[in-house]
């Protein structure tokens, strides 16, 4: 039998792996792995539609399904969470040490659009009643001069937003005081080499971070995997057996992580992590499916179109492949 041949792009993530060395084949599918910085893989889908599968920035799909003939449709596949308060840093010039103080600021975002800011500013205003519109964003390269929007976007006027200089990088304007704050999913290169000039705004980021679980339940959702939407309605069948093929593969990882005969990852205290992450998250604490991340999507999606990246509030259903949403029982 002649089985689906498609390419799937998405980072090195210890969940994927076993897509990658064969030990879980997708039903009826040749997956043809290419193992890309995320970066790179959203810029070559979005500008160019270049894989069959990939991994995706949620705020770049959200912001593709307000657009005429959405070109791709999503899998309640997260390979990417990240709590973000770990990833909002200052200048030290910048006088700034409470969340509050952040409110009239100019504050770097490699992009307006991109998922990890657009956590960081829902949070923001949740928790501390800052209103996105009440600062100035500046756009560009964190690290390389000249990083631009991977798409282009028409926000409501009330939201300011600046591009900085063509030779310019967010993470050398910080440590010199020239933005007051960094919204970002990478660590800024100066947090480590000017130490003094750059600092976290949530030194104790990991309570600050479980805090926020246990009152909320939800884990932040980084990046999603879509499927390009031609191929996805040539193969309905496709998406129900590549959803079960990624969750095949995560399991294998979350029972490794649990065996003390040899550690799975170089972390020495690695048990310690998923014993303290599952007393605190339960055993499944990276969920897939829609169910158990309705709550955290749904937040998201509020943000999003709260922050003028959504025309119109999205709903859960539009996300993803309505064969994902049920389950087979025996």
């Amino acid at each position: 039998m002649t089985r689906l041949p498609l390419t799937l792009a998405c980072w090195n993530y210890d969940r994927t792996q076993a897509l990658v060395d064969g030990r879980v084949r997708p039903d009826g599918i040749d997956l043809n792995v290419q193992m890309l910085e995320v970066e790179e893989t959203f810029f070559r889908m979005l500008r160019h539609r270049e894989f069959d599968v990939a991994e995706m920035s949620l705020s770049s799909y959200c912001v593709t399904l307000t657009r005429d003939d959405p070109p791709f449709i999503a899998l309640p596949v997260f390979p990417s969470r990240l709590f973000r308060h770990s990833c909002i840093f200052v200048s030290a010039a910048s006088g700034i040490t409470r969340p509050e103080d952040l409110r009239g600021k100019r504050i770097g975002v490699p992009e307006y659009q991109m998922t990890a800011p657009v956590w960081i500013r829902g949070v923001l205003a949740d928790e501390y009643g800052i209103d996105p519109a009440d600062v100035t964003y500046v756009t560009g390269g964190e690290e390389q001069p000249g990083r631009e929007e991977k798409l282009k976007l028409d926000l409501p006027e009330r939201f300011r937003v600046e591009r900085i200089g063509p030779d310019d990088t967010l993470s050398a304007m910080l440590a010199d005081g020239r933005i007051d704050a960094l919204h970002t999913a990478r660590t800024p290169s100066t947090f480590y080499t000017r130490p003094d000039a750059v600092r976290r705004l949530f030194p104790d980021f990991p309570a600050v971070e479980q805090d926020y679980y246990r009152r909320t339940g939800i884990f932040p959702i980084m990046h999603a995997v879509v499927i390009r939407r031609d191929v996805y309605e040539a193969n309905r069948w496709a998406a129900r057996a590549l959803y079960k093929a990624f969750e095949a593969a995560k399991a294998l990882v979350e029972a490794e992580l649990r065996v003390t005969a040899s550690l799975r990852t170089m972390l020495p205290w690695q048990i310690a992590a998923v014993e303290e992450a599952t007393a605190l998250m339960g055993d499944d604490w990276w969920p897939y499916g829609v169910a158990a991340n309705r709550t955290a999507i749904e937040t998201f999606l509020r943000y999003h179109h709260a922050q003028g990246l959504s025309s119109r509030l999205l709903t859960v259903e539009e996300l993803f492949a309505p064969e994902c949403f049920e389950a087979f029982r025996i």
